[in-house]
């Protein structure tokens, strides 16, 4: 009997900033993404995650907000009131960008951490698009990819507590894509590590 051919994951390194704890209520007031690698029967293979990315700026759809949580992107909610992108027509374009991008792969979101970033991401796709490319399940948590492999409880995982060769040299400066860039290389490293004591390359 053959073997039944698996069809590859494209890992997809997303980051979003929002104006509160959940969407609907608050905003997400930008998205960015970045290609981090491509996972299939023979393994991972990491991408330059500056050379496929996506960002947009979106307009707020509530008067609502949190002062500290909008504090954290720097983002003016008055500018993206008048030059933010309508949520509908950034989330079809970002739709179609990881549909170009993946070609024969599957979609994987992959995000540090992932519960915040996927619960904006994936309530506007289905809120003002109908649908997801990630699917209803799509998605990967690093902080559980490396608390998995370093045999650690997941509360106990924080970026301060990874090996320094895990960590991408780039800055957090919670601009949705430099995150998602700097993120999309935690995640390559994270891929190819083989846990304590052994190199990540």
């Amino acid at each position: 009997m053959a073997a039944r051919r698996i069809k590859p994951s494209l890992y997809i390194s997303v980051d979003i900033e929002a104006d509160g704890p959940i969407p609907g209520p608050y905003s997400m007031l930008s998205l960015g993404a970045a290609v981090a690698g491509t996972q299939d029967a023979d393994g991972f293979t990491a991408a330059d995650p500056e050379r496929h990315t996506f960002y947009r700026e979106l307009r707020p759809i509530s008067a609502e907000f949190v002062p500290e949580a909008l504090a954290v992107s720097g983002l003016d909610r008055e500018r993206l009131g008048k030059e933010g992108l309508d949520p509908a027509l950034a989330l079809a374009q970002f739709t179609r960008w990881v549909r170009e991008v993946c070609g024969d792969a599957q979609p994987v979101m992959c995000g540090y951490p992932a519960s915040y970033d996927w619960t904006f991401l994936y309530w506007y796709l289905i809120r003002f698009t109908g649908a997801s490319p990630f699917g209803h399940s799509g998605c990967l948590d690093m902080k559980t990819l490396y608390a998995t492999k370093a045999g650690l409880p997941l509360r106990a995982v924080a970026k301060g507590t990874m090996p320094r060769e895990l960590l991408s040299r780039r800055r957090h400066t919670h601009h949705a894509l430099d995150d998602a860039v700097e993120q999309a290389e935690l995640f390559a490293n994270l891929m190819e590590w083989r846990g304590p004591g052994a190199s990540s390359r």
